[in-house]
């Protein structure tokens, strides 16, 4: 998996101290990899909304973030030309 510069998501942050300088949302203790993992587990979102504190929102801005700039490389690569095989 790609590795995302999460600096430039303005719902996160990373503060030295605070769970070892893990990427966090806002003003919280809870990791955004915890919102991947649950998810990629099978919870739905309300789930995870209701089993670690976070809101749908934040939820939002951090998959919108991670889908943006996942889909950016994909979509800049040269397209391969099958009949050249």
């Amino acid at each position: 998996m790609a590795t995302l510069d999460w600096s430039q998501c303005p719902a996160v942050e990373s503060v030295p101290g605070k769970r070892s300088g893990e990427w966090v949302f806002k003003n919280t203790r809870m990791p955004v990899a915890t919102v991947f993992e649950n998810l990629e587990a099978g919870l739905t979102v309300d789930e995870v909304m209701a089993e670690f504190g976070v809101t749908r929102e934040q939820i939002s801005a951090v998959l919108r973030f991670a889908a943006n700039n996942l889909a950016a490389p994909a979509e800049a690569s040269t397209p391969v030309n099958a009949h050249s095989l």
